[in-house]
């Protein structure tokens, strides 16, 4: 298990079980998330196609390498840019997704006037610039620079990156058969986004989860309650193996973990609620537990404190 295969510019390649391997993101360079690599028999199928199309075709061109085999199929776990910007490498294999990230992912991603696009990303990073300067946080500092590396690399290829979509949709659950393994993609609804996939391999008991699951990360919530009942799913499967969509690969562990997160994150925004707290004094006032204090992200905890108040203000849960 994990077992280090290959070093490239992009990520490193971590041989999981035969014919099964995790791409696992090397900060700031244009990966920005974690993909996978699954031998199926005949051909292959890839998990998650990075940020930018040269870490893509790196990723297209080292599976294809190490197993000797055509890419034959691609999921998309969710729209956001970080997992599918790099789609257009792989526009002549079918690409999966939920009907609800796909229609996502032709309203968000779209690129109107790529000169607009590319003006508004350097306004971006310079008001990331300015933020890092700004900041005495050294947590948030590594965050915003991981940011800039990111959306830097992002911007060096915008004049070329093109929106490629989906071409086969599914709802909750999907079995793709090849002559080797089976592979089982499941939606179970929207947690940290409105509609996220996982990969799950049911005889080598390992899931390539999006950001369903990340490590040390205040990953952005969209429905706080969907994502605690996705979480308590997963956690009852018989999974030996988790690849999350940011951090290094770990076990059920990493679930438990966000599960707990969540739990006190809505435990407290309820509480704020009942007692008619401000949100700015709900926020100010929040002590970040210990385990989760030093846990990346661009707007750290505080985002998520955000979204949770407001959900929980609208009578949503």
């Amino acid at each position: 298990m994990d077992k280090v295969t290959t070093e490239t510019k992009y990520f490193t390649l971590n041989r999981l079980a035969e014919g099964v391997y995790a791409a696992i993101a090397k900060p700031g360079q244009g990966a920005w998330s974690n993909a996978g690599i699954v031998d199926l028999g005949d051909d292959l199928l890839v998990f998650d196609s990075f940020s930018t199309p040269s870490a893509a075709s790196e990723l297209k061109k080292q599976a294809e390498m190490i197993t000797g085999k055509k890419v034959k199929y691609l999921v998309n776990s969710h729209y956001h840019g970080d997992h599918v910007f790099g789609n257009q490498i792989f526009k002549d294999v079918t690409i999966i997704s939920t009907s609800l990230t796909n229609k996502w992912f032709m309203e968000q991603n779209t690129i109107q006037d790529v000169e607009k696009e590319i003006e508004e990303t350097k306004q971006y990073l310079l008001n990331l610039r300015s933020q890092i300067e700004a900041t005495e946080d050294n947590i948030l500092k590594n965050s915003l620079l991981n940011q800039f590396g990111e959306m830097s690399k992002v911007l060096e290829e915008l004049p070329q990156l093109k929106m490629v979509l989906p071409t086969v949709i599914f709802e909750k659950h999907l079995v793709i058969q090849g002559s080797k393994r089976t592979v089982e993609l499941h939606c179970l609804g929207g947690g940290h986004s409105p509609s996220d996939t996982f990969l799950y391999l049911p005889d080598e008991k390992i899931a390539f989860m999006g950001d369903i699951i990340t490590k040390d990360l205040h990953l952005p919530i969209y429905n706080p309650e969907d994502f605690l009942s996705i979480l308590e799913s997963v956690r009852k499967m018989d999974i030996k193996i988790v690849v999350p969509g940011h951090g290094e690969v770990g076990t059920l562990k990493l679930c438990v973990i966000l599960v707990n997160y969540l739990s006190y994150l809505i435990e407290k925004a309820k509480e704020a609620h009942q007692h008619n707290i401000s949100m700015n004094d709900f926020i100010s006032e929040f002590v970040v537990p210990i385990e989760y204090a030093n846990w990346s992200g661009v707007n750290g905890i505080k985002r998520n404190l955000t979204a949770l108040y407001n959900y929980y203000v609208k009578g949503k849960g």
